[in-house]
């Protein structure tokens, strides 16, 4: 239904428009990146106040915050009131950063001036078939984040807003109780495992994550209240993994990578996991044809980035195949990412 609406918006405008209207929303990108930059939203959060009394509260120019708000207040993320106050929409409230699915740290990612660097790049990255940001920067991104801290932090808590945005879709879309013991691969500050185990009360957990404790793993599990049943093994991505889970959880790690890498990783999964044992992937599955999906967007940015990519649930089956593994199912879940469950063949 969303689809429609958006192809009627665009109907109903001649091509030319609709398209310049596509081409511009970069812009629209900038702004709201730079209310998340200055907690505009966060201001607003008591009520009502007026650029004036905005732009003293985060250090900008009256005018220059007035034309800002106007502008984010026409496409629905702030609204303007008839006595020239500004308050919250909710867009605007998911740009506060203390609010449940907030977005402010993705949107300021989004603006981050490394950010838009990287996507001047795209052309080459087409024409070449390789990522670009490997010959910009002298380095692959993954060492590009090492060297530079303040980026690699911005980028991490842009996109841990997405990832909690998935957690509870995947938690009402699939079951894990029956498995016994349960091993995220690469799995972060534990955030997903966590919320498995709250509601598998019998089922163990494994964060095998070599940044575990600087991603504050244990404090994580401790709030959550399963660190009786959560350990932590450190260990790198391409390591041997944890051996003799019944669950192995990869979410969002195929698709950084070109298939040699990928099948590393996979292998090393094969190689640990119980017979009767099943592998979860969590990522976006591309669909066929022309309707809409975040995953066609977020294949070029890897493609660009990394050399990644996002894959059909054909490409899927054809790399757990050859990793020794047969395709049971995807499973589709109320957010963009989906569930592709394998058991080893």
């Amino acid at each position: 239904m969303r689809t429609r609406v958006q192809r009627l918006g665009q109907k109903l405008v001649p091509a030319p428009i609709a398209l310049l209207e596509l081409a511009m929303s970069s812009m629209l990108t900038q702004a709201i990146a730079v209310a998340a930059e200055l907690r505009i939203a966060d201001t607003l959060a008591d009520g009502p106040l007026t650029a004036e009394e905005i732009a003293g509260k985060v250090g900008a120019d009256p005018d220059g915050v007035y034309r800002l708000l106007r502008l984010l207040a026409s496409n629905g993320i702030f609204a303007e009131r008839r006595d020239g106050r500004f308050r919250l929409t909710p867009m605007g409230a998911a740009l506060r950063s203390d609010t449940p699915g907030s977005m402010r740290d993705f949107a300021a990612m989004m603006g981050h001036p490394l950010h838009w660097e990287e996507w001047s790049h795209l052309l080459e990255a087409v024409k070449t078939g390789e990522p670009s940001l490997p010959k910009v920067r002298g380095m692959g991104a993954f060492e590009f984040f090492a060297a530079n801290p303040e980026y690699a932090t911005k980028f991490m808590t842009g996109m841990g807003n997405l990832s909690k945005l998935e957690t509870d879709p995947i938690l009402a879309a699939y079951d894990f109780s029956r498995y016994g013991t349960i091993v995220d691969v690469a799995g972060g500050g534990g955030g997903l495992l966590a919320g498995i185990l709250k509601r598998a009360k019998k089922s163990r957990g494994v964060l095998f994550e070599a940044r575990a404790a600087e991603l504050g793993a244990e404090e994580l599990f401790a709030e959550a209240g399963v660190a009786d049943r959560a350990t932590i093994d450190a260990g790198g991505l391409f390591d041997p993994v944890t051996p003799g889970g019944d669950a192995y959880l990869l979410k969002h790690i195929l698709h950084d990578w070109p298939e040699p890498q990928a099948m590393e990783i996979l292998r090393n999964v094969r190689k640990a996991i119980a017979d009767d044992g099943r592998l979860f992937l969590f990522e976006f599955v591309t669909p066929q044809g022309n309707k809409p999906h975040p995953a066609k967007l977020v294949d070029v940015w890897l493609m660009l980035m990394v050399g990644g990519r996002e894959r059909t649930e054909k490409q899927y089956a054809e790399l757990l195949a050859e990793a020794d593994f047969t395709l049971e199912r995807v499973v589709h879940t109320a957010s963009a990412v989906s569930i592709v469950v394998a058991r080893p063949s």
